[in-house]
């Protein structure tokens, strides 16, 4: 099944859910939230309420929309996006930990986030929410998970990051040869997982021009090479790995087709050309976890929540490529079965 965690209740979240939901689907779907904010966001967009169903662990069918309410009853005042209260923040907190919960409990199924409010749920008061530093860093500590790799995919540009919502000042430290070899070998079976044969993956430089020789650094000598080194080892001759180059030339020629996919040393670095040239089409993907976790490349948008603006089809990305995933990774159940007899 695919589980949809909905984000926050003030935000487009509900809204792009339930519009997205609506349409055809290859898996059965629940949605995940607050049941008020749902059968609102069904109004808007035209859904009547009557098609939403509780899920209470019965079979689902395809076409129908099922919904699991959970987190505080809410309020008028909580779906208001002018002023985000805390109980949106533990409803859209409470909705993550649930749907991830259905997901795990399932043999074959994946989630799908909303847009969430990072600074919302970290105010909201619910236990290790002032924590709480993104999706990618809490559903890897709920899942137990090695690591876990942010990667946004789209049609003509799929990259990864090594580090993700870090300050900017405390990047170099961060990285390592380990976290730059983890974000290299995670992309490069994702590239795999997707069909792509033999892919050629660049890994970016953190400083200008790869370091200049060192003049303007030496992250590119301690962390970046080495951590190339470390995931070609890893891979086996699997893809042919690049770097470190400069992310302006990666990037670049990434989009123009000569590379597969490009690992980012940062955020920005990552989500700049991504949401230049993608924005709407990308889906961000956690690489890493026991289960398929795919997610909206958008944020809460308050500015246009609850007036019918908000368009869907960056939720309806999501909702595909978890389906894709779920559907590759039972491809690749099937061939390791055969090939143990």
């Amino acid at each position: 099944m695919i589980v949809v965690s909905i984000g926050c209740p003030a935000s487009i979240g509900p809204e792009v859910s339930v519009a997205a939901a609506r349409r055809g689907r290859s898996q059965p779907l629940v949605l995940v939230g607050s049941r008020r904010a749902l059968e609102q966001a069904a109004e808007l967009v035209g859904v009547p309420r009557a098609r939403l169903q509780p899920y209470s662990g019965q079979e689902l069918k395809l076409g129908r929309l099922y919904y699991l309410d959970v987190g505080p009853e809410l309020k008028a005042a909580d779906l208001n996006p002018r002023a985000p209260t805390r109980a949106a923040g533990r409803s859209q907190l409470a909705a993550v930990d649930a749907a991830f919960d259905l997901v795990r409990a399932q043999p074959a199924a994946a989630l799908v986030t909303g847009p969430v409010s990072k600074s919302v749920i970290a105010r909201c008061g619910a236990p290790g929410a002032e924590r709480f530093l993104g999706h990618t860093e809490w559903l890897q500590a709920r899942d137990g998970a090695a690591s876990a790799i942010m990667c946004f995919a789209s049609p003509r540009l799929t990259t990864s990051l090594a580090s993700t919502h870090l300050p900017l000042q405390q990047v170099p430290g961060w990285l390592t040869p380990e976290h730059v070899a983890e974000a290299t070998y995670q992309l490069a079976l994702f590239l795999l997982q997707l069909g792509r044969e033999q892919p050629r993956v660049a890994v970016c430089s953190l400083n200008p021009h790869a370091g200049e020789s060192e003049l303007l650094g030496d992250e590119e000598r301690r962390a970046i090479v080495p951590g190339i080194r470390l995931a070609r080892r890893r891979l086996r001759g699997r893809a042919e790995l690049i770097g470190p180059t400069g992310a302006e030339s990666a990037y670049r020629l990434a989009y123009a087709g000569k590379y597969d996919g490009v690992v980012a040393m940062y955020h920005d670095q990552a989500t700049i050309p991504t949401k230049l040239v993608a924005f709407g089409d990308a889906v961000n993907v956690t690489l890493g976890l026991s289960r398929v976790r795919t997610s909206v490349d958008h944020g809460t948008a308050y500015d246009i929540a609850w007036q019918g603006k908000a368009d869907a089809a960056g939720m309806s990305a999501a909702m595909k490529l978890a389906e894709r995933l779920l559907g590759g990774g039972r491809a690749a159940a099937r061939r390791r079965a055969r090939s143990t007899g």
